[in-house]
């Protein structure tokens, strides 16, 4: 955890990606990514649920496990899904079951108002990566994904957060959707790293899911994504050739 501390630094930016199975695991490893997320995310763009508050613990730990199988060298974290963490003493349980299949770290989405989930995470020797922000397992009662930091008290309650992470032994903390010179002056407050997602350019670190990324998921794409890649596109025109070719009586391999 001291070598991302170390990075921040030196000013070399941190990057991470998500992943849900092995193949794209083992590719983002091969791709010399720092930290692979086995988010919540899954649960839209692999399970086809609205959000992320219908995610399970056991989906997350089988799906866990299986990018565990594909990563060698970067950071494995996985998001500990809603309702796993209520308790320091359930969140501490929780954390171990998913370094049981696999993952080298957790992370679950709360500041200061979570302090003792996080220590006692942190004191059992498990590293732990924070999330403040927009917290998408509330998104339902938040009415929506909203950029957060707009207002004088949501900026000061977000630094906070971010103070009471690192004190409480976190290595890093997502910020989600957090206005850009809020995001700043985070970065330039804490000892850990930031690592933003649609937070601007001067966090740490930029997380993505990786879905967003490749264009694997073309129903819905964040404001804050540029595609570097349209793979759905390539799916339905491989699937539809197939197709074409099947029904004209061709080979098909």
């Amino acid at each position: 955890m001291k070598d991302f501390r170390e990075m921040k630094k030196r000013g070399e930016k941190i990057t991470a990606l998500t992943a849900y199975d092995y193949p794209t695991a083992r590719l983002l490893d091969e791709s010399g990514i720092d930290i692979i997320l086995v988010g919540d995310s899954l649960g839209m763009v692999v399970l086809g649920y609205e959000d992320t508050t219908r995610v399970t613990l056991e989906e997350m730990l089988h799906h866990t496990r299986a990018v565990a199988r594909g990563v060698k060298r970067a950071l494995l974290v996985a998001d500990m899904p809603i309702r796993t963490y209520d308790t320091a003493e359930q969140a501490l349980a929780t954390a171990k079951q998913f370094v049981d299949v696999g993952a080298q770290g957790v992370k679950l989405e709360g500041g200061a108002s979570h302090v003792a989930q996080i220590e006692a995470i942190t004191g059992a020797g498990i590293p732990f990566m924070a999330h403040i922000g927009m917290l998408p397992q509330s998104v339902r009662e938040e009415g929506g994904y909203k950029v957060k930091g707009r207002t004088r008290p949501e900026a000061e309650a977000l630094i906070a957060d971010a103070r009471a992470v690192e004190k409480a032994g976190a290595f890093s903390v997502v910020l989600e959707i957090v206005i850009g010179d809020l995001a700043k002056q985070i970065t330039n407050t804490i000892g850990i790293p930031t690592i933003g997602i649609g937070s601007g350019e001067h966090c740490d670190g930029q997380i993505l899911v990786t879905h967003d990324l490749i264009g694997l998921f073309p129903w819905f794409t964040p404001k804050f994504v540029s595609p570097a890649a349209r793979v759905a596109d390539e799916i339905r025109r491989a699937a539809a050739a197939f197709v074409d070719r099947t029904r004209a009586g061709g080979a098909v391999v």
